[in-house]
């Protein structure tokens, strides 16, 4: 599944080359020479990724991880950094930023590839054409179905990427504004209870199977998936 993608790298042929490698990979990318652009980018959409280089023209990248880690809204982004620094106290310093890896320069175009796909595997697996297998609910993101067996579902769009979304985040409540921004993404502006109609129709869509019961309602908090019963919902 194609991530969204923010390189923010101050060197063009650098710049060029990461976003050739990761749109052949499938990915969106958006570029930024610098972290004021940056910050404007992500303020107006956020990415699934940041890649960010650590030495750039005015704010470094290690500050620009900072304020990213430290708002709310984007404390959750998946960030790589890209740097010629190679020191172990300087992997370290950017580790503890919130980095979530650290890729020295120069590096393999595959090299990086992988590591962006690890990371979205861990962070952010919504993002990933993974094959999803739970409570006997099968969904691949790649050929856009979900089945119960043998027996195909039929899913709206959005409903598909609600369904997604709460699969690979099973257990944990989730309120309707962050659904909003998970599933609409955060730029979109709607009402909150948009996520109630949608979640309506995904579990009328379940219900011949009976997995209707798996989308909970968690009263005053929001949504999960569970295959966990549990009384306290509705």
């Amino acid at each position: 599944m194609a991530a969204n993608i923010l390189v923010v790298e101050d060197e063009p042929a650098i710049q060029e080359l990461i976003a050739a490698n990761l749109g052949r990979a499938g990915h969106n990318v958006v570029r930024a020479l610098d972290a004021e652009t940056a910050q404007r980018i992500v303020r107006d959409a956020l990415p699934d990724l940041v890649l960010l280089d650590w030495m750039l023209p005015g704010m470094p990248g290690i500050e620009l991880a900072r304020r990213l880690r430290a708002d709310e809204r984007t404390r959750d982004i998946p960030i790589i950094m890209l740097t010629a620094r190679g020191e172990e106290q300087d992997r370290v310093a950017g580790l503890e930023m919130g980095a979530d890896d650290y890729i020295t320069k120069p590096f393999s175009p595959r090299e990086l590839v992988a590591r962006i796909k690890a990371v979205l595997r861990r962070r952010a697996p919504q993002a990933t054409e993974d094959v999803v297998d739970l409570g006997g609910l099968r969904l691949d993101p790649a050929t856009h179905r979900v089945a119960c067996g043998d027996r195909p579902i039929a899913l709206g769009p959005t409903e598909f990427r609600l369904l997604h979304f709460l699969m690979t985040h099973p257990e944990r409540v989730h309120s309707r504004a962050q659904l909003l921004d998970q599933v609409w993404g955060d730029h979109v502006f709607v009402e909150e209870r948009t996520v109630d109609v949608h979640v309506r129709r995904l579990r009328a869509a379940l219900e011949n199977t009976g997995h209707h019961q798996l989308i909970q309602t968690v009263r005053g908090s929001g949504y999960r998936f569970s295959v966990q019963p549990d009384s306290a919902t509705v």
